[in-house]
């Protein structure tokens, strides 16, 4: 086997991240929303270190093109935002969807996050920690979570009208936004979708009932500005029976060029939205062996002839899916070359029998084209029998991310 250059392994895997396409996956995605709700608005979700992509570089770029929101799962993630922004002209709001835990309310307050509530728990765990720092009645904005049916966060519709309650003249917080999540908006044939939106509507006239009007109104992600699922019902909603309120919609796997597959339905910019990252590595090494030898751990791949192989320098530990054992690919040299045997926690070995110029230190596309070929993250996700969100979120931080 051929040495292993030390230099090839100080950077021995990379993601690249266009920030250019980041950008107009975002325009395109406001303005097909735009279509069914003139006014309406993005909020972009770069949770998850946005899904893999570097969550300060993706909000920075995401808030130039125009972002008025940001979404975020923890306090944590939505200080770190918050801090890398606070310079910006245009400070985006951001939006803590997840709800708070225990101990959190000072902070989120602090950083000047807009919580998600659904629960009792929270709005008195916010309303002491308001209260503590002297904050004026009806200044601290809260969005509330309705469960309509898909029964994960959100206060259900019997506990809603306590939960409103809250609400009072002199309390600090200020119900801003109505929210609420389709669990099937890829499927427009769905039942699901049109009685959780009768759900919706019911919840909306409790809130109406209570003397409470919220600014915005927002439900659904990036397969719901894809399929359409339910936009003109919540464009009545928000204009006819909540006195002019404003529409938005959570999107963040199409910022970043994906969206699950459409069913019954045609898509609406799928087509156009452009994978963000491109993850690659280089040959290691490269050997010749002889047919009968066994490849990998357990010997699960037999070469039944001669066969040159190349070894990479990435493995399950990097987030390269070990379902992709003997079945997944890579580019090099614009050709594909099978994973073969299993994908080991820091290597990976590829066949490059048909690819006889491929040499230590070539690079190789785990993700992304190269001469004409592409891999995408649904390409891995078919064979792992997952969805591109994991691939993308899976990728692992001593992957090095660089940004154009």
């Amino acid at each position: 086997m051929a040495l292993v250059d030390k230099k090839i392994t100080q950077q021995a895997t990379w993601a690249e991240i266009s920030l250019p396409a980041l950008v107009r996956n975002f325009e395109r995605l406001q303005a097909a929303l735009r279509v069914a709700a003139p006014d309406a608005d993005v909020l972009a979700v770069v949770k998850a270190a946005a899904y893999g992509h570097g969550a300060s570089a993706c909000a920075q770029a995401l808030v130039q093109a125009g972002a008025r929101w940001l979404g975020v799962t923890t306090v944590a993630e939505g200080q770190a935002i918050r801090t890398v922004l606070e310079k910006h002209q245009d400070s985006p709001r951001i939006l803590l969807m997840r709800g708070l835990l225990p101990g959190e309310a000072g902070d989120a307050l602090r950083a000047g996050l807009t919580p998600v509530v659904s629960t009792l728990a929270q709005m008195e765990a916010l309303e002491t920690a308001a209260i503590g720092r002297g904050l004026a009645a009806g200044s601290v904005m809260v969005h509330v979570e309705i469960d309509t049916g898909m029964t994960r966060q959100g206060v259900s519709l019997e506990l809603l009208p306590e939960l409103l309650a809250r609400f009072t003249a002199d309390s600090p917080l200020r119900l801003e936004g109505a929210m609420t999540h389709f669990a099937a908006a890829e499927d427009v044939e769905s039942p699901q979708n049109a009685a959780q939106m009768q759900a919706f509507e019911h919840a909306m006239d409790l809130v109406r009932g209570a003397g409470l009007h919220p600014a915005i109104i927002h439900a659904g992600s990036t397969s719901t500005v894809d399929a359409g699922v339910a936009l003109p019902a919540l464009r009545l909603l928000a204009e006819r029976r909540h006195h002019g309120a404003r529409l938005m919609c959570r999107t963040g796997i199409g910022l970043y060029g994906y969206a699950l597959p459409l069913t019954g339905a045609g898509s609406q910019v799928r087509g156009e939205l452009e994978p963000v990252l491109a993850w690659k590595t280089r040959i290691l090494s490269v050997s010749d062996v002889e047919a009968g030898a066994r490849v990998g751990y357990n010997g699960t791949f037999v070469a039944e002839k001669p066969m040159r192989l190349a070894l990479l320098p990435v493995g399950y530990a990097d987030g390269l899916r070990r379902e992709l054992s003997s079945a997944g690919e890579v580019l090099i040299g614009g050709k594909r070359a099978r994973i073969v045997g299993r994908v080991s926690m820091d290597v990976t070995i590829v066949d490059v029998t048909e690819i006889p110029g491929a040499a230590m230190g070539d690079e190789v596309v785990i993700l992304g084209e190269q001469g004409g070929e592409r891999i995408t993250a649904d390409d891995h996700a078919r064979i792992a029998g997952t969805i591109a969100y994991e691939i993308l979120c899976g990728i692992a931080s001593r992957v090095h991310r660089s940004y154009s």
